[in-house]
């Protein structure tokens, strides 16, 4: 099989949020899709069974979804996409709202917001993937969507745990020996620390 093909699918960029403990959850995800048009209307959405937001999905049983647009500040998304909820608060950065739930989200660089309940979900695996059901939504700009692809272009990679194959031109990066986060470039400061689980330096090796 020639998995190369699988790199010639593009996604959007969302951000998934929910509320749980008292605190704030957030993720970029990629993997949501309508499955029906029928009223109230479905959805389908995947996410790594590692994400602090996932957690916070299961708990909460409601969560916001807002469609990233595509002149969203690279800040909002390198705090959503890279960075885990375990160790800080992301949203305490911005300005942020609440749906009728009590789910956050953020209306800056974003082009809709909808609210979810979850019906069902499958563990997949490294993934669970969540049958929703829409509660309300809310437009906000007439920005189109970023997609991956988009995001590449900006020079980026995608996050670690997003559900999309990827392949490697060279054997450039360092690989996280705890979670599978590759940095790609050639040297990797002293005091980095993966943006996904924020193991030290010394938890990463050289591809």
């Amino acid at each position: 099989m020639d998995r190369a093909i699988l790199d010639q699918f593009d996604y959007g960029l969302y951000l998934a949020s929910a509320a749980a403990d008292g605190k704030f959850y957030g993720c970029i995800v990629n993997s949501l899709s309508q499955i029906t048009s029928s009223t109230p209307e479905k959805f389908s959405l995947s996410l790594s069974q590692s994400s602090a937001t996932k957690k916070a999905i299961d708990k909460a049983g409601v969560l916001s979804i807002t469609l990233v647009g595509a002149s969203c500040p690279d800040n909002i998304l390198n705090e959503f996409g890279y960075k885990s909820g375990r160790a800080i608060d992301k949203f305490s950065k911005f300005d942020t709202l609440t749906d009728a739930q009590g789910s956050p989200y953020l209306k800056e660089g974003m082009v809709a917001r909808i609210s979810f309940r979850v019906l069902d979900q499958l563990d997949a695996g490294s993934h669970t993937l969540y049958m929703l059901e829409v509660i309300d939504a809310e437009a906000f700009s007439t920005d189109p969507v970023m997609t991956v692809r988009a995001w590449n272009a900006r020079g980026n990679e995608a996050p670690a745990t997003a559900p999309v194959f990827r392949t490697l031109d060279k054997k450039i990066g360092w690989k996280c020996t705890v979670c599978g986060y590759i940095y790609p470039k050639e040297e990797l400061p002293a005091d980095y620390h993966c943006p996904i689980c924020r193991a030290p330096a010394s938890k990463f090796e050289k591809l």
